[in-house]
């Protein structure tokens, strides 16, 4: 049970750990906004009045779903900005670093 602590400590597992839980909390959210606020605005600017997501294309008996393409890239998009900003501003980008 000691070593298991131990590694515990050292590897940083609960830091990891709190970090996931965080991230996901922190997708729901982002995948909220751009459900909720960003595709209906861009569903009315680009004329699809069931929002981006259900915006479509089709040709022939296919149907490309080119809108919920972009409402995915516009999800990524959001989390990587927040991830980037997130780590910057706690200034975790650093720690890995070795100083000169």
């Amino acid at each position: 049970m000691k070593g298991f602590l131990d590694f515990v400590r050292k590897q940083g597992v609960v830091g990891l750990a709190v970090g996931f839980i965080l991230g996901g909390s922190v997708k729901e959210v982002v995948s909220s906004l751009i459900k909720d606020i960003i595709n209906p605005v861009l569903g009315v600017i680009l004329g699809s009045t069931k929002g981006l997501a259900a915006a479509s294309l089709k040709i022939g008996s296919v149907e490309l779903m080119w809108g919920h393409f972009l409402s995915v890239l516009i999800d990524f998009l959001v989390i990587a900005l927040v991830v980037y900003y997130g780590v910057k501003g706690l200034g975790l980008d650093k720690l890995d670093k070795k100083e000169k």
